[in-house]
């Protein structure tokens, strides 16, 4: 077993097809590969397990939440390496250590793995780490399903989600138009969508997805709407709740624990969504846009707020990310941004204007991480190591594929326009980006 670095850097080139970007420090305390960069260490050789029976990102995530690997130096720099290995092209779901299998073939190939099965140690592979997502009932999206996915994602604690976050408490990509803190670039976007949904005085908004009550706030405290926020979240409810009474807007601010196909106190006339339609899934997209359209006035406007991915060139081969639906998002779905406006148009909608921001989401993703760390003891207390190691992993990794063109995040302003073809006063002229 002397030497293991050298030997994993050599089987990692065989299969990928290239040398590995990164040094490699294995678990005999040897290192190989190229001086200076930054340094992927393999603590355990259990994770080569956990590669060989899960290879790709389910793999090596699990490696990562059980503390086998880790990295020394600039995390975004080991992961912007190993994305630009892993991943051909821009638009890819699958690594290419996931497609090793089909080329088994390769008699160089099958070489490679009976070394890593002698590297590895004996089989069979350990048992996923704990916050692996299980127990899932019944057809994926479903109101009860649904609720179970919620529940995994937002009920770890308000106070982690605080140490995140951020005094703003929004979980969603920031609008950057100044050289500002986070809070600044949260309000910034709060009132971008706003503006963009024309809110004033008296106005009805439903706010679906409403997590903390921030947006709900804003709309309430800055424009005088009257808002209904929605979250399946009984932690943010409660939350979201002290936050509009410490505020003084009871009279103005309602948060329900509700899901938005259950809501039927329409007609509003404006429909904030923020980072909640990911959740719904593609074959619930549309009844969730018709949804939304009928919960609107004759002109009422919708703002969608949603993360896409790169069309897949043979779209039936598309994925959900394993390591995002066994550790993050369970049942997460991303849809290309042309796929979402179509679906937004067939259910009856006005698409008026579409704001692709997919750099701000970088930038927010980098803060996030860096609130994260500064408080690592913290978090790892109010959670647990791999729960923290997780949210490091994923939003890191998110920034990177952010900053690669691998996923971006796009505002729809949409429209339920009248009959008659004229909006009235719900298109009333707005510059979106004046300050307000």
């Amino acid at each position: 077993m002397a030497d293991a670095a050298s030997r994993l850097t050599t089987l990692a080139g065989e299969l990928l097809g290239g040398p590995l970007p990164v040094r490699l420090r294995a678990w005999d305390g040897s290192e190989a590969g190229p001086p200076g960069a930054p340094v992927l260490i393999v603590r355990d050789r259990r994770a080569l397990r956990r590669l060989i029976w899960k290879p790709g990102e389910l793999g090596l995530a699990r490696a990562w939440v059980a503390g086998e690997i880790d990295v020394e130096g600039d995390l975004y720099e080991v992961l912007d390496r190993l994305s630009g290995v892993l991943w051909e092209r821009p638009g890819e779901t699958r690594s290419r250590l996931a497609a090793v299998r089909e080329s088994l073939a390769d008699p160089r190939i099958r070489t490679a793995v009976r070394t890593l099965f002698r590297l590895a140690g004996p089989l069979p592979p350990p048992p996923p780490p704990a916050e692996e997502v299980r127990g899932r009932t019944g057809s994926r999206h479903t109101r009860r399903r649904d609720k179970q996915a919620i529940s995994h994602h937002y009920d770890v604690g308000n106070d982690f989600y605080e140490i995140v976050l951020g005094p703003s408490m929004v979980y969603s990509c920031a609008y950057w138009t100044r050289d500002g803190t986070l809070e600044e670039a949260q309000h910034d976007k709060l009132d971008l969508i706003a503006r963009k949904l024309n809110l004033s005085e008296g106005d009805r908004l439903l706010d679906v997805g409403c997590g903390w009550g921030s947006m709900a706030i804003h709309a309430a405290r800055a424009h005088g709407a009257r808002v209904v926020g929605v979250t399946l979240s009984r932690e943010q409810a409660a939350y979201a709740r002290k936050r509009v009474a410490d505020e003084g807007l009871t009279d103005l601010v309602e948060i329900r624990v509700q899901d938005y196909r259950d809501v039927d106190d329409g007609p509003y006339d404006a429909i904030s969504s923020i980072g909640m339609a990911e959740h719904v899934g593609e074959a619930k997209y549309r009844e969730y846009a018709d949804t939304l359209y009928g919960l609107l006035k004759p002109g009422g406007r919708l703002l969608n707020h949603q993360i896409s991915r790169r069309p897949e060139p043979d779209e039936s081969a598309y994925a959900i990310d394993p390591f995002i639906d066994a550790y993050v998002f369970p049942d997460g779905e991303l849809a290309p941004m042309g796929r979402t406006l179509s679906t937004l148009e067939a259910a009856g909608f006005e698409v008026r204007d579409v704001e692709a921001i997919r750099e701000h989401y970088a930038l927010t993703l980098r803060r996030w991480v860096a609130n994260l760390e500064a408080d690592w003891a913290r978090a790892v207390r109010l959670t647990s190591p791999g729960r923290a190691r997780i949210w490091r992993l994923y939003m890191a990794a998110s920034a990177v594929s952010f900053e690669r063109n691998r996923i971006g995040v796009n505002q729809f302003l949409a429209v339920r326009t009248p009959v008659s073809g004229t909006s009235g006063t719900a298109l009333r002229p707005r510059v979106w980006n004046e300050k307000v």
